[in-house]
Parts: C-alpha cells; sequence; structure tokens
C-alpha cells in the first residue's frame, strides 16, 4: 500500500519546541497553528466518529503534517496509524473483549483506566484533549512513568495519580457512572480524595500562564470531562466560541510563516531489512506503548537555532489577519481490523 509522505508530525514538532523551552529560549507554538491544527484533528475524527468510527490510538506522533509542496497540501493534517480503528456501532464483541488494552498511557481517558467494558467515542476526545494542552504548554498534561506498566490490565495506578494531580479526584456528581467502573473498588482502596482537594486544571494551566478566562482553556476543560457522557463531542468542540476569535484557524497549519521544523526521518528498503533483522534478536516495545515518549533532546538532532530565533521574531511583529481558509475536507489513510 501506498501512502502520502507527510514531512512532520506533531510528535516532532512539539520536540522541536520543549528543546527550545529547555535550553531557555523558549518559542512558543503560534496560537494560529495550534487552532488550526486542534480544529483539523477535531474534523478528521468527526469524519471518523460520523462513521461509527474509534481510532483508540490518538496522540502527537500519530497527527502527520504536510510540509512544503505544490498545491494545497501544504500543512495538512493527516491522521495516521488505525492499527486500533474500530467499528463501534452494534460490534459482534464488547471492544474492551477484543482489545482488552487501548491508547497511549499518556492520552488514555480515566474511564479506560477504570476497565470501562463499553466505551464510546469519548476516549478519542479525551486524547484530542491530551494533546491540545501539550501543544499549549509543550509538554505531556499526564506524563507517568512507565515502569511496571502490566500492559495486559487497563487499571494503572500511576497514571490515574497523574491524572488527579492535574485534574482532582472526581466526585460522583463530577461522574455520575464513577461507582459503576468495574475498578471502581480499587480505586477506592489505592486514591484519598482529599490528597488532591487542592488539584485542579485551572492551576496547572495557570503554571503554563494559560488563564482561565481564555477560550482556549474553555475549550480544553470541555475536552478533558473527566465523565465521558459529559465530555464535549468533536462537532461541539468544533462549534466551540475559540474557533471564531481571531486568529482563526487555517487549511494550512503553517500559514503565516515559515517551516522551521526538521523532517520526519524517510526509511529506505535498505533500512527496513536491517529494521526487520535487528527485531528477530530485540523483543519490540508492545504497539500501545510505542509513543517515542523519551521527553529527552536527542543529541544527533540540534535544535536548529536560527530557525527558532527566526520563529521568535515572527511572533514578537504584528502579524497581519488572514482570511481564515478551514480544512472541509480531510484526507485519511485507513486501515480497518475488524
Amino acid at each position: 500500500m501506498l501512502f502520502d509522505y507527510a514531512e512532520h508530525d506533531l510528535w516532532h514538532i512539539i520536540k522541536f519546541h520543549r528543546a527550545a523551552k529547555q535550553k531557555k529560549q523558549p518559542v512558543l507554538v503560534p496560537k494560529g497553528m495550534v487552532k488550526s491544527l486542534l480544529y483539523q484533528i477535531l474534523d478528521g475524527i468527526h469524519y471518523l466518529h460520523s462513521n461509527w468510527i474509534l481510532h483508540r490510538d490518538l496522540k502527537p506522533a500519530n497527527i502527520l503534517v504536510m510540509g512544503e509542496g505544490p498545491g494545497v497540501e501544504r500543512g495538512r493534517v493527516k491522521i495516521a496509524d488505525m492499527g486500533f480503528a474500530r467499528i463501534f456501532h452494534n460490534p459482534l464483541k464488547p471492544l474492551a473483549e477484543l482489545d482488552p488494552v487501548v491508547v497511549t498511557f499518556w492520552y488514555r481517558a480515566p474511564e479506560l483506566l477504570l476497565g470501562a467494558k463499553h466505551y464510546t467515542k469519548a476516549i478519542d476526545i479525551w486524547a484530542i484533549g491530551c494533546i491540545f494542552a501539550e501543544l499549549l504548554t509543550s509538554e505531556p498534561v499526564f506524563f507517568c512513568r512507565e515502569e511496571d506498566i502490566k500492559a495486559s490490565s487497563p487499571y494503572h495506578q500511576d497514571q490515574l495519580n497523574r491524572i488527579f494531580s492535574v485534574m482532582g479526584y472526581p466526585s460522583e456528581s463530577d461522574w455520575q457512572d464513577l461507582k459503576k467502573m468495574p475498578e471502581y473498588q480499587k480505586l477506592t482502596q489505592d486514591f484519598k480524595r482529599a490528597n488532591y482537594a487542592n488539584c485542579t486544571l485551572q492551576k496547572h494551566m495557570d503554571k503554563h500562564k494559560i488563564k482561565a478566562d481564555t477560550r482556549s482553556f474553555s475549550l480544553l476543560q470541555r475536552l478533558l470531562t473527566m465523565d465521558p457522557i459529559k465530555r464535549v463531542t468533536a462537532q461541539e468542540a468544533m462549534d466551540d466560541p475559540y474557533f471564531k476569535e481571531d486568529p482563526r484557524p487555517t487549511a494550512d497549519v503553517f500559514s503565516g510563516c515559515d517551516i522551521p521544523y526538521p523532517k520526519r526521518e524517510f526509511l529506505s528498503d535498505d533500512n527496513d531489512d536491517k529494521s526487520a533483522s535487528a527485531s528477530k534478536t530485540q523483543q519490540p516495545p508492545p504497539p500501545q506503548q510505542s509513543q517515542q515518549q523519551n521527553i529527552g533532546v536527542h543529541p544527533q538532532q540540534p535544535i536548529m537555532e536560527p530557525a527558532a530565533k527566526k520563529m521568535r521574531m515572527q511572533q514578537n511583529q504584528q502579524m497581519p489577519p488572514t482570511q481564515p481558509q478551514v480544512c472541509k475536507f480531510l484526507c485519511l489513510s485507513i486501515v480497518f481490523l475488524l
């Protein structure tokens, strides 16, 4: 099968900005770019959900972005890696029976961590909320070290602790079906509500200078609602006032600035053969954990100081408003594993 070559993905884009931050030369992802990326992701997921398909593995590494090129493809988002995608309309078996563990840990919704047997498209929305927060701060919002993870069990105490440390411990009024979760008994044994009394998303984002009165924070709250029933849908998120204020989302997420990001690695057939040989002697990690989650800076991949400096200068300049060119159609490469 042949697919488009996308020069960039969100993992590398965020890594670029995180590296600048670690070098005390922070350059934020431009606001218009964040908005355009988020809108196109929501647009693509709305298309999937409208056709009764769950992605079930949304994370920055699976959000590709087209680079320089002819035509309208520059800066277009491509949602990739549909290996965990499933139809959720009248499945022959509960999805939890087919795949007990889905979604990379940092982007896994709390209902999945608590063993939900009949989850919904809300799990994709939670993952999008995690990606949105990461675009705003250049850091994973629910970062958790993954030692001693039992890949066969959906329940993970450390990951839940990280979520509660940011969001606070959910009350029954916040999440009406909390007591019905299969792992609720274990939850009450491992956690005390009082330990998270002062934890809120507002306080966490305030540390990153994202204020509670901004529309970006308001939308983030809707995406990261603990109760999956109350969590916003992709269509509702696309209609949020955040997308109505300037800068407006554009079809080219890089609109108004150069592309400073290094291209994704292109593997030749020779490299594929070498990788295949190496895999015979080295056990690969579980597929759901292949996030490329090392958040350190690799020395062989320089931060591209001139490009970062140029982007900082562009952000400091007053950019003229651009006519919104909202992407109405998103190409998706889909592999169905039913």
